[in-house]
């Protein structure tokens, strides 16, 4: 097989569950209407056929169960990888992730491990109905003892969920169902870097923008345009939610002297404040202006036809840019 292949971002992920349970014959799939079917997304197409109904199995319309489950299954030596149908149908299994799998390692010394990855489709653009477009990262990056990851790119995808399976620690990984068909390149010969470190998506001199999963490619569409009036943008894809890799940060902005925190999710109380205030005790003398944010508003995610005015957009990105170039 070619080492460099071209595909979606859905087509990847799949490959890389693929090549995890290729590896690993203790990596279960579960969730609902994945085997069959293949998800509603198609991500687990095919994986049924090829690994068997004890591998990858359907669940009942309950996702506390899919989550009691897999920790059952991990506590007894499985990874388990649960697929969360859509973003908004998560909530009902918050008690079992929060309460239980976020703690049960702290919980008997370090004597037991929970390798449980959950798979969830987030964020908008997508013209969803209610509870099918939404940015819940915030709640699971605030708990400790979970690892929160989101790719951007194809290439990222491939590699970060192979790594969030072989962790011993749990991990939900944010896939971001409007990138799912645009197509990169995937390496399938080397992998990437840890699927928490921050990655410098483009190089540049006068501001930093800062992004991650879907915002990161709109980050990079406004940084190309900031560039055609002369205004140089670094971008960075932060690749992971929970912990934040913050030392590229740092250096960036003491770079720069500017930072920008873009993201679909509302701005109050979110990973955009938590990091526009660590950039301001870290690198304050560094600073030509206040760490500004471009986010969704502070409201519930509307109907599909507004969704264009809530989410941040190319052009409220720019704003923020010229806000911060202002001062």
């Amino acid at each position: 097989m070619n080492d460099r292949q071209t595909m979606p971002l859905a087509k990847a992920i799949n490959a890389g569950l693929r090549a995890a349970m290729e590896k690993n014959d203790k990596v279960l799939l579960l969730g609902e209407d994945i085997g069959t079917l293949g998800g509603v997304f198609r991500v687990t197409e095919h994986l049924k056929r090829d690994f068997g109904e004890h591998r990858v199995f359907d669940t009942p319309l309950a996702e506390s169960g899919i989550l009691g489950m897999a920790i059952g299954l991990a506590m007894r030596g499985y990874r388990p990888v649960c697929e969360i149908q859509f973003d908004g149908f998560v909530y009902p299994a918050f008690d079992q992730i929060t309460s239980q799998l976020a703690k049960f390692h702290a919980r008997t010394h370090g004597a037991v491990r929970l390798p449980v990855v959950i798979r969830i489709p987030y964020g908008g653009h997508v013209g969803a109905i209610e509870h099918h477009q939404e940015s819940p990262e915030t709640y699971f990056a605030h708990t400790p003892g979970l690892r929160v990851v989101s790719p951007s790119n194809p290439n990222d995808a491939y590699w970060m969920l192979q790594q969030a399976i072989e962790s011993d620690d749990p991990v939900v990984y944010l896939e971001p169902k409007s990138r799912y068909w645009p197509k990169g390149e995937v390496d399938t010969a080397a992998p990437s870097a840890d699927m928490g470190e921050t990655r410098v998506a483009r190089e540049g001199e006068h501001v930093t923008l800062i992004g991650f999963g879907a915002q990161t490619t709109m980050n990079l569409q406004a940084a190309q345009l900031a560039e055609e009036e002369g205004v140089s943008v670094e971008v960075l894809d932060l690749r992971g939610v929970a912990p934040v890799n913050y030392e590229p940060i740092f250096e960036s902005v003491r770079k720069t002297g500017r930072a920008v925190v873009a993201q679909e999710a509302p701005g109050n109380i979110s990973l955009a404040s938590e990091i526009a205030a660590r950039i301001a005790e870290r690198c304050f003398y560094s600073l030509e202006a206040p760490v500004l944010r471009a986010s969704a508003y502070d409201v519930p995610f509307p109907p599909a036809r507004l969704e264009t005015q809530y989410l941040p957009d190319v052009d409220r990105v720019l704003d923020a840019i010229d806000r911060t170039l202002d001062y």
